[in-house]
Protein backbone atom coordinates (compact mmCIF):
# COMPACT_ATOMS: atom_id res chain seq x y z
CA UNK A 1 0.00 0.00 0.00
CA UNK A 2 1.20 3.83 -0.76
CA UNK A 3 2.19 5.80 2.37
CA UNK A 4 -0.62 8.60 3.15
CA UNK A 5 0.71 11.95 2.76
CA UNK A 6 0.27 14.15 6.24
CA UNK A 7 -2.41 16.88 6.11
CA UNK A 8 -0.91 20.23 5.47
CA UNK A 9 -1.22 22.47 9.11
CA UNK A 10 -3.11 25.52 8.66
CA UNK A 11 -2.00 28.56 9.97
CA UNK A 12 -3.50 29.61 13.89
CA UNK A 13 -6.42 32.15 12.79
CA UNK A 14 -5.84 34.63 15.69
CA UNK A 15 -7.82 37.51 14.36
CA UNK A 16 -11.14 35.13 14.56
CA UNK A 17 -10.28 35.28 18.59
CA UNK A 18 -10.28 39.35 19.34
CA UNK A 19 -12.81 42.14 18.01
CA UNK A 20 -11.71 46.25 18.39
CA UNK A 21 -14.34 48.33 20.37
CA UNK A 22 -13.16 51.38 20.81
CA UNK A 23 -9.65 51.21 20.02
CA UNK A 24 -9.08 48.01 22.30
CA UNK A 25 -8.60 44.46 21.25
CA UNK A 26 -11.28 42.55 23.19
CA UNK A 27 -11.02 38.50 23.47
CA UNK A 28 -14.13 36.89 21.89
CA UNK A 29 -13.97 33.02 23.96
CA UNK A 30 -13.05 33.00 27.57
CA UNK A 31 -9.71 31.52 28.81
CA UNK A 32 -9.97 28.11 30.47
CA UNK A 33 -9.84 27.56 34.59
CA UNK A 34 -7.32 24.89 34.23
CA UNK A 35 -4.75 26.16 31.85
CA UNK A 36 -4.77 29.55 32.88
CA UNK A 37 -4.66 32.87 30.61
CA UNK A 38 -3.50 32.45 27.20
CA UNK A 39 -5.34 29.20 26.43
CA UNK A 40 -8.73 30.47 24.82
CA UNK A 41 -11.87 28.06 25.36
CA UNK A 42 -13.01 26.44 22.16
CA UNK A 43 -17.04 27.89 20.90
CA UNK A 44 -19.33 24.74 20.51
CA UNK A 45 -22.88 25.14 19.35
CA UNK A 46 -23.60 24.14 23.50
CA UNK A 47 -20.49 24.42 24.68
CA UNK A 48 -17.15 25.70 25.38
CA UNK A 49 -13.86 23.46 25.71
CA UNK A 50 -10.61 23.46 26.11
CA UNK A 51 -8.38 22.14 23.89
CA UNK A 52 -5.27 21.49 25.67
CA UNK A 53 -6.74 20.34 29.21
CA UNK A 54 -10.40 18.76 27.73
CA UNK A 55 -11.81 20.96 30.27
CA UNK A 56 -15.41 21.62 29.29
CA UNK A 57 -18.53 23.99 30.27
CA UNK A 58 -21.95 23.80 29.09
CA UNK A 59 -24.22 27.16 27.97
CA UNK A 60 -27.40 28.24 29.31
CA UNK A 61 -29.72 27.28 27.48
CA UNK A 62 -31.84 30.36 26.12
CA UNK A 63 -35.75 29.20 25.76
Amino acid sequence: MAKKKPAKKRPMQIWKLYEIKDGKAVRKNPFSHKAGPGCFMANHKDRWVCGKTGYMEKKDKKE
